[in-house]
């Protein structure tokens, strides 16, 4: 079912509680420009307040999920300009939406395709997904966050030897190295269905539980194990004031399925 028309992107409902989002600058491979991430943004914090939604996926197409920045876009833009404009800030928006991301990635996911999907919670690849930061080809190195997520996710060495070389690395490494969930089957649209499917799963969770569990998670991811597990507890004690809390473990103890009321 299709939804709201923008320029750059494609949204529909696929399933129940589940909002796809599609890249879609063809000609381009999906390079992602300035007017794309502002659309991207605006559909993301709609699904976000929309209360029948659970979790979203972005994709892009079989061929690039996004095969970079747009360079014409930045080609002859100055110092000045994109200090004072604080150029690519708002692509961290995404790292805001409440709400679970997985990205669908197929083909090409190259510089700031690469950080896009790192910027989601989850990545789901197929077998042609090919991923890297090749910025040091250009004479600059990556500016969406891929040299800090990386790092976090496989270590300085790995990270350091992507970001000075630039070379692509595969879905097989993506997975190996833990920046992948998991690599599907091939074949056309097997990866959407696969993060769709696992979008759906989330998305039949009780959503106050689903969106505390995405805080925790990320609080272990940037901040020290002592102030993670304060976190963690914290979000633990206060899913106790939930009435999901009480229908989860009630219908847990009669061994029947429980029906979440995402209060």
């Amino acid at each position: 079912m299709s939804t709201k028309q923008y320029e750059y992107i494609l949204t529909s409902k696929p399933a129940d509680g589940v909002a796809l989002i599609t890249l879609n600058r063809p000609k381009a491979l999906n390079a992602l420009s300035s007017p794309l991430f502002a659309e991207l943004n605006k559909a993301l914090v709609e699904f976000d307040e929309d209360d029948s939604i659970g979790a979203l996926v972005i994709t892009g197409s079989d061929r690039a999920f996004a095969a970079g920045a747009d360079i014409k876009e930045m080609r002859d833009k100055t110092y000045s300009e994109v200090f004072k404009n604080r150029f690519l800030e708002s692509w961290s928006d995404l790292t805001k939406i409440r709400k679970p991301i997985i990205a669908a990635v197929s083909g090409y996911a190259l510089g700031g395709g690469c950080e896009l999907a790192l910027m989601c919670d989850i990545i789901v690849a197929s077998p042609t997904a090919v991923f890297g930061q090749p910025e040091i080809n250009l004479g600059v190195i990556p500016g969406g966050g891929g040299t800090q997520r990386l790092a976090r996710t496989i270590g300085k060495s790995r990270t350091m030897e992507l970001v000075l070389t630039g070379r692509n690395f595969s879905a097989i490494e993506a997975e190996s190295w833990g920046v992948v969930s998991k690599v599907v089957d091939e074949g056309e649209g097997k990866v959407v269905q696969e993060a769709v499917k696992m979008a759906g799963l989330i998305a039949s969770k009780g959503k106050v539980a689903v969106q505390a569990g995405k805080e925790a998670v990320n609080d272990a991811y940037e901040s020290s194990l002592t102030e993670g597990l304060k976190s963690e507890r914290r979000l633990f004690h206060g899913l106790f004031a939930t009435h999901d809390q009480k229908e989860g473990m009630g219908a847990f103890a009669e061994k029947r399925k429980a029906k979440f009321t995402h209060s």
